[in-house]
Formats: C-alpha cells, structure tokens, sequence
C-alpha cells in the first residue's frame, strides 16, 4: 500500500513554473475561473457563486493534503507567482497505487504548453516520488483539448461510458485515459 507524506509541500518548478501550495490569496485568482460557464463545461462541478465558494474548496484542497490524501498544486509563472491554473491527484487509492488526476488554466494561458509542462511534471513525480502505478483522468468526450494533451502524455482510452452519470438535468458520458508507470 502507498505510504504517501505530503508534510513538507513538495514545489515543483520547471523552466517557466512554479507548481506551490493553494494559499488563500489564491482564492479571488481561482474564483475568477470557477465561475465562468465557459472555462467550467466540461467540469460537473457548480459554478462558484461567491469567493466563500472558492474559499470552501480551497480548504477541501488542504484537508486532503494534510490527511495525505490528494494533492493540488497552485501553477504560477515564475516571474509572477500568481495562480494561472491548478493541477494535482485526487481520488488517491492507496491500496491500488492508483490515482486520478485533475488540472484546470486560466483560458488567457492555453495554448502556451504551460499545461503540458505541468502535466510532465507532477506525472514524474506520481511514478517517482509517490510510487504510483498508474495515473487515470476522467474526462469528458467532447474535451478535446484535454484528450490532446492526454494522448500527448501516452496516456491510452480505457473506458467510454454513455450517460454514466447525470448532472445540471443530463445525462453525460466520460472517457477514462490511463498511464501505467513506465516498466
């Protein structure tokens, strides 16, 4: 079984990122995002109504991380240090050294490949430092630039699930993407 200890935040940097903890400051940044319609289509989640909202799922963010349960990096350019985007494992099954990841940019950053330098990141330390098997994403079929950047990082389609769950008064499909460690 996975032995995960977050304690102390593990920051990660890359040529242009800094990959830090969720602060509070990051909370006007976050829910400038979680309450558009557009950037939020293909995430089930509701729209943050207030900056309580964001507050709230911030804080859900640092329970999981300090029960050694999920983690969620803040991205930031290293020039600015503010919050652009999020990426991290949730859903942690220790007993499967499995987890899912999740990610989300600001739409003013896309198409920069800051995502795909934050992807390869955290997927090297899932597989290195965490000792994951594999890393599975859940997404909707009809994103296609998440799949894009999926594919890119060699994960493969496992599942396709039609009208698996309903949401906001429909029914929605999702796709499951793997990435078994590297053998």
């Amino acid at each position: 079984m996975l032995q995960l200890n977050f304690d102390p935040f593990p920051v990660l940097t890359t040529e242009r990122l800094i990959l830090r903890q969720f602060t509070f400051a990051d909370a006007s940044k976050l829910f400038e995002i979680r309450k558009d319609p557009v950037i939020m289509q293909y995430i089930s989640r509701p729209l943050a109504k207030t900056l309580d909202d964001v507050i709230d799922l911030i804080k859900v963010i640092n329970d999981l991380l300090s029960g050694n349960n999920g983690i969620t990096w803040c991205i930031t350019l290293k020039n600015e240090h503010e919050f652009i985007g999020s990426i991290g494992f949730w859903r942690i099954e220790k007993e499967n050294y499995r987890a899912e990841i999740g990610y989300l940019l600001n739409p003013a950053y896309q198409g920069m490949g800051i995502m795909q330098e934050a992807i390869e990141t955290i997927i090297n330390y899932g597989f290195g430092a965490m000792n994951l098997h594999s890393i599975q994403a859940i997404v909707s079929p009809h994103n296609a630039a998440s799949i894009k950047l999926l594919q890119k990082n060699k994960f493969t389609q496992e599942a396709y699930f039609k009208e698996n769950y309903f949401y906001n008064g429909a029914f929605k499909d999702t796709a499951v993407y793997t990435l078994l460690t590297k053998t």
